[in-house]
């Protein structure tokens, strides 16, 4: 737990300079007095700089975590290298810095900035803060603050920037409703360009009516969600009673953007290749976009519908032309899950061909186990390189995965494993949820008999006592725009009982519980993490205190503090607390803190499959059965793309074979 850094909001405090200016003469000499401060000197491969009066449009890219968890993001760097591509636009990349960082600032009197150019963030026309989770948002706070921008939308004024939030997390933006100017749900590669010419013509034209103005543009494109242009009423109870436009020119609901046809989007095209050490180092490529399994508990399946593949040919010249741009020597085949891809069996062998002779290793990073064949797991590995596997479970019990719509049996599972121990593969990770609706201590203890299986059958078809299972434990937590999002969160106290029985259950196992490995996280993060997921705009005031209070990278469990959000709460919170925002299920007619955000999934259709869950009714996926009428193709005018192409080989020489590129 860090202590508070003392809080200085003052922007008068700082010495004038010219708009744009860059800050890294005053901030170097701080580099030698930080941890890890190549993280803040920029440079990167394919990174951007430019003069600052070379751009009309100006904006902040943040990722509000720590560089080496931000750096690698595939939408920051897809947003950075389109706006960067466009005349007279200028787009700079920031991620959050550490709290020895934010102290020193602080006590220099220096602002939060780029890692480009090193310039303000107070001196952007927009930044757009991109949240994979919600547990970032106290960043976004520090960034904003030791920037010199008023933390709260309604006290900023014309001069300072437009902060707009995007990214998973913006599908309930309401808890930093007061902190944020405006909201995108969705897709953001034609989003920001959409935003960057509404910004340029209203400039141009003398910027009517202000920063209320430019907002108000904003908003009546119906695919922009301005927060104060509408009013939250709540019942005595505290549950909202209607979320209400404030004026007669906005409209009621906001919707979320798609793109469709990934080919013509190939982005990015010259990935960073970052300076100091991050969680990935390799080139992505996402091979399509969207899930339609149906996973219950998955919000991102849920709010990228449709599915949307890429081409085998899209797919080739981006990993070529990447490889080139980077010398990257692995490539990631993305997607919420990649073997899914109608073509992935003739993508991977044509990307094994032609990478057979050099150092690239291929690998899809999501599988399931029910689209899992060896045949694709070695073309992936055709060239020695043979890594963990890592399986999604998500229940120990089959009758729970039946709720969650997971349908994978244990046969599945042990038949799938069996195989990859069979081909050579030693190392094999499982994932589980704790917490899930429905679930009791049986389902979780299944999760070792379920792990006893596997190695069980793994040495038997083997022969072999080198074989390892590690099972990884999350805590699940409800999300909006899911079938879920009416469901009671688990309390902590619960979660923590239920995982520890299951550790004593596999400490207990004496023939196999050495070859099981068990990682798991205490369930209070995912309590607080609930609280900013389904929460209101009164939660606003908790994460205001939580951070003044000294909450800064809540994602890191080092620098977590439950006590602290507890605290925050009981003084922010009026007439509610975070049981009633966590533990408590909610009925139908409740009106949802998001329901005026479309996401495209009809209402009635989640409630539906909410029932289906509580029924233990699982159902297949719309990409290969009848439609399901979930609403998104209707309502959002989108259809699913799946191939095949006709295209099952590659006109591809060798790497090292002949030189030769896609481009």
């Amino acid at each position: 737990m860090t202590a508070a850094p003392e809080i200085q909001t003052d922007r008068q405090a700082r010495t004038p300079r010219p708009r744009g200016t860059s800050v890294f003469d005053l901030l170097e000499p701080l580099l030698p007095l930080v941890t890890k401060p190549i993280q803040y000197v920029g440079g990167e491969w394919n990174a951007v700089v430019a003069e600052w009066d070379s751009a009309d449009v100006h904006w902040a890219l943040m990722y509000p975590d720590a560089y080496e968890v931000g750096a690698p993001n595939q939408g920051l760097q897809i947003l950075y290298e389109i706006l960067n591509e466009q005349s007279r636009v200028l787009a700079e990349r920031a991620y959050a810095v550490w709290p020895d960082m934010e102290a020193l600032l602080r006590s220099r009197g220096l602002p939060h900035f780029t890692v480009d150019a090193h310039r303000s963030l107070a001196d952007f026309d927009l930044i757009g803060m991109s949240f994979s989770t919600e547990l970032g948002y106290t960043n976004m706070l520090t960034a904003l603050d030791v920037a010199g921008i008023p933390l709260r939308s309604s006290d900023r004024d014309d001069d300072d920037p437009v902060v707009i939030a995007g990214g998973h997390a913006a599908f309930n933006p309401e808890p930093i409703a007061p902190f944020i100017d405006a909201a995108i749900l969705g897709d953001g590669e034609e989003a920001v360009l959409l935003v960057t010419n509404l910004h340029r013509a209203w400039q141009q034209a003398g910027r009517p009516g202000g920063r209320v103005g430019f907002l108000l543009t904003l908003a009546q494109t119906e695919l922009v969600y301005v927060p104060q242009f509408y009013d939250v009423s709540y019942l005595p109870d505290g549950r909202i009673q209607r979320v209400a436009p404030n004026r007669p020119d906005v409209p009621w609901r906001i919707r979320k953007h798609t793109l469709m046809d990934l080919d013509a989007w190939p982005y990015p095209k010259r990935p960073l290749v970052p300076l100091a050490e991050t969680v990935h180092e390799r080139r992505s490529v996402e091979i399509f976009r969207g899930c339609t399994r149906g996973c219950r508990f998955c919000q991102a399946g849920m709010i990228t519908r449709p599915v949307r593949e890429r081409s085998i040919t899209g797919i080739a010249a981006m990993v070529d032309e990447g490889l080139a741009a980077t010398g990257f020597e692995e490539v990631g085949l993305l997607s919420l899950s990649s073997a899914d891809h109608s073509e992935i069996a003739d993508i991977a062998r044509n990307l094994a061909d032609r990478y057979a002779e050099s150092q690239t290793s291929l690998s899809l990073p999501s599988t399931r186990v029910d689209a899992f064949n060896v045949d694709l797991a070695n073309e992936l590995s055709r060239n020695g390189r043979r890594s963990g596997l890592t399986f999604a479970p998500e229940g120990g019990s089959e009758r729970l995965r039946r709720v969650i719509n997971k349908l994978v049996t244990e046969e599945d599972l042990v038949r799938t494993v069996t195989t990859a121990y069979q081909a050579g593969w030693r190392q094999v990770k499982l994932y589980f949820m704790c917490g899930l609706p429905t679930e009791t201590d049986e389902d979780v203890l299944q999760i070792a008999t379920l792990a006893r299986e596997v190695i069980k059958a793994g040495q038997a078809a083997t022969g072999r006592r080198d074989i390892r299972c590690t099972v990884s434990i999350g805590g699940f937590v409800p999300k909006p725009h899911t079938p879920f999002q009416w469901a009671a969160q688990l309390d902590h106290e619960t979660t923590d009982a239920r995982l520890m029985k299951l550790r004593d259950a596999l400490r207990a196992d004496r023939q196999y519980g050495k070859a099981i490995g068990l990682r798991y996280h205490d369930g209070k993060p995912g309590i607080v993490e609930g609280l900013l997921s389904r929460g209101d705009r009164r939660v606003g005031d908790v994460i205001e205190a939580a951070w003044r209070a000294g909450a800064r990278f809540d994602g890191w469990s080092e620098h977590f503090s439950f006590d602290r959000w507890m605290q925050a709460a009981s003084v922010a919170l009026d007439g509610v607390d975070v049981n009633w925002y966590t533990t408590r299920e909610r009925e139908r007619t409740e009106v949802l803190p998001w329901d005026h955000l479309d996401s495209g999934l009809d209402a009635e259709w989640l409630w539906e499959d909410w029932q289906a869950a509580l029924d233990e009714v699982a159902v297949e996926d719309c990409r290969w059965t009848p439609c399901f009428d979930c609403g998104v193709c209707d309502q959002m005018g989108t259809q699913i793309q799946i191939g095949p192409t006709g295209v099952t080989d590659l006109p591809m020489p060798a790497v090292g074979v002949a030189s030769s590129s896609l481009r």
